[in-house]
């Protein structure tokens, strides 16, 4: 019989972990807030590159602070351009939908993402993913597209950017899996934004002059310069708090927890921009959280079902 002697985390570490994930729902729509009030007198490229030029000069007093190596193993390399091209591409079609969508039907047209991510592990990677996931999965899908009709049809095809963020967002999870086994969390966030900054400078110098209201970077006035640094900043502040978080409670704890991201990015969207969703979003996004809930209940139940089965002794 196989006696499993691996640390449970304490009462203590759970609910630290449970705080700082709530920490990352309030947070990240602060994210969002910031690249909307910027994107009124601001291109969307530049505001992106904002966010990761901050990010990078934020994390690397942190890195040095906490004594971590900045070196990545050459095989490693390939894989941290791709994750920081993909991020930038997400954050990319983000910012240049919640500039005219309201924040909350955007970022629930994001959370399609998880979905995204089980089905490619099912169908690509040959994991195994009941039917009951895959169905959940379908479901989530059908929320999205009742989120993305009526937005659709106020604001055409800039409704369908947060599309893009979830395929670039998703893949990026992918991307991060086999990142963050061979390099520390602190230094992954250090170099995917110094790598998308390398990436993004170029795109803006290339970009001036050519009157492109995506790309032709302009210089900022007065409270514009703040939006901007608030872009990075609680970028970084978020992504930290959701990284400690995992560390320190079970992802099955946490996971149901990123929904609350979505109603304190609606009360923000109302208070700051005077937005709600109508009655077929609100339907939409209700059904993307029941779906996203029931298909964490889900995995749950498959992890318990392996415990079980690796605890039960040979016969």
């Amino acid at each position: 019989m196989t006696v499993n002697t691996s640390p449970v985390p304490s009462t203590d570490r759970i609910l630290a972990g449970v705080a700082l994930m709530l920490g990352f729902c309030v947070t990240a729509p602060l994210l969002d807030v910031a690249a909307k009030l910027a994107s009124s007198t601001v291109p969307v490229g530049q505001i992106t590159a904002a966010r990761f030029v901050v990010q990078c000069v934020l994390m690397a007093p942190v890195v040095w602070l906490m004594g971590l190596s900045v070196r990545v193993a050459p095989r490693h390399w390939l894989p941290l351009v791709v994750r920081a091209l993909l991020l930038f591409v997400s954050t990319f079609c983000f910012i240049a939908a919640i500039r005219v969508m309201p924040l909350a039907d955007a970022l629930a047209i994001v959370f399609v993402a998880p979905f995204i991510v089980l089905l490619v592990g099912k169908f690509y990677l040959k994991e195994d993913v009941g039917p009951r996931r895959v169905g959940a999965a379908m479901v989530g899908f059908t929320g999205v597209l009742f989120v993305i009709q009526p937005s659709f049809s106020a604001f055409g095809a800039v409704a369908l950017y947060p599309l893009g963020t979830a395929v670039g967002f998703a893949s990026y999870i992918l991307v991060t899996r086999g990142l963050s086994r061979h390099v520390h969390p602190v230094t992954l966030q250090f170099h995917t934004g110094l790598v998308a900054s390398v990436l993004c400078l170029p795109v803006m110098a290339l970009s001036d002059g050519t009157g492109s209201d995506l790309l032709d970077p302009v210089w900022p006035e007065g409270i514009v310069w703040l939006w901007l640094f608030g872009v990075g900043f609680f970028a970084t502040v978020s992504h930290m708090m959701m990284t400690y978080a995992l560390s320190l409670a079970p992802s099955a704890t946490l996971a149901p927890l990123q929904y609350f991201e979505l109603p304190v990015a609606t009360l923000l969207g109302y208070l700051v921009f005077g937005d709600f969703p109508n009655a077929l979003t609100l339907i939409g996004i209700a059904i993307i959280i029941g779906a996203g809930l029931y298909m964490i209940h889900r995995e749950r139940v498959t992890a318990r079902q392996l415990v079980t089965e690796r605890a039960a002794p040979p016969i």
